[in-house]
C-alpha cells in the first residue's frame, strides 16, 4: 500500500477502536478480576500473530500470482484485508467464548467495527477512494477477501482455543 492508504486504513481502524472502553466483560472476569500478565499476553500474541502472517501471505499471493492485477488493484484489496482482518479480529480476542454467541460486544464497538469496514468497503468506489489511490474491485475479487477474512477468523477462534486449552491466566 502506498503510505498514504495506510495513514487512511490505520486512521478507519483507530476511530472503530475508540469504542473500546464501551465493552463489555464476561462475567468471570468481573467476579473475580485478574491481574496483567505480560508473558501471557507475550505467548498468546507470539501464538495468534503467524495466523495473521500466513493471511497477509495469502492475500498477496492470490492477488499478485493468481489473479495478476495491476498496483491499484493489489493496494486496494490489501487495503480491504488488512482494515477488516485487524478490525474482525478484536471480536475473537476479546474474549476466551464464541465471539458474538456466548460474549456480545457492546453495542458500540459492534457498530464501531462494522462501520469501520463498510466504510473500507464503499471508499474505493467513491471520489475519496480515487483521491487516496483505491479502485473499485469486481464481485469476484470482493467475494475472495470476504473468504480470505472468514477463514483466517475462523482459525484464529481454533488457535485461540488450542492455546486457552494449554494456558490459562
Amino acid at each position: 500500500m502506498r503510505p498514504v492508504q495506510i495513514l487512511l486504513n490505520n486512521f478507519i481502524y483507530d476511530v472503530s477502536q475508540i469504542t473500546i472502553p464501551t465493552d463489555n466483560v464476561d462475567d468471570e472476569w468481573v467476579m473475580k478480576p485478574k491481574r496483567w500478565n505480560i508473558r501471557f499476553i507475550k505467548r498468546f500474541m507470539l501464538f495468534i500473530g503467524p495466523i495473521s502472517s500466513i493471511f497477509d501471505f495469502s492475500t498477496f499471493f492470490l492477488f499478485f500470482y493468481v489473479f495478476r492485477v495491476g498496483e491499484s488493484i493489489f493496494q486496494t484489496a490489501w487495503f480491504l484485508e488488512s482494515l477488516m482482518t485487524q478490525t474482525l479480529v478484536i471480536h475473537f480476542i476479546r474474549t476466551k467464548k464464541i465471539p458474538f454467541i456466548q460474549s456480545r460486544p457492546s453495542l458500540l464497538l459492534l457498530l464501531s467495527t462494522f462501520a469501520a469496514v463498510a466504510i473500507g468497503w464503499i471508499i474505493p468506489f467513491t471520489p475519496v477512494g480515487a483521491f487516496f489511490g483505491l479502485v473499485p474491485l469486481s464481485p469476484f475479487m470482493l467475494l475472495a477477501i470476504a473468504g480470505i477474512v472468514a477463514v483466517y477468523l475462523f482459525l484464529v477462534e481454533i488457535g485461540k482455543r488450542i492455546f486457552y486449552r494449554y494456558n490459562d491466566i
